[in-house]
């Protein structure tokens, strides 16, 4: 019965944080203007150690963010 409790409650906060404008889970590891630099970057034909030490992201996330 208590499960039933706490899946309740979790259930109402997310429905009042999402109310509230707040971001429901996990935060972003690197925000979105950061990755667009990095397309950018990319586009322009810099390397991703080049575009790693611009941006801060490391090269294997580069890789999943641009392999699109």
């Amino acid at each position: 019965m208590e499960r039933t409790f706490t899946a309740e409650r979790a259930a109402h906060a997310r429905v009042v944080a999402e109310a509230a404008g707040r971001r429901i889970g996990r935060p972003m590891a690197h925000p979105d203007d950061k990755i667009e630099y990095a397309r950018l970057l990319k586009g322009q034909g810099f390397g991703y150690g080049e575009i790693s030490a611009k941006t801060g992201i490391p090269k294997t996330s580069l890789h999943r963010y641009l392999q699109g």
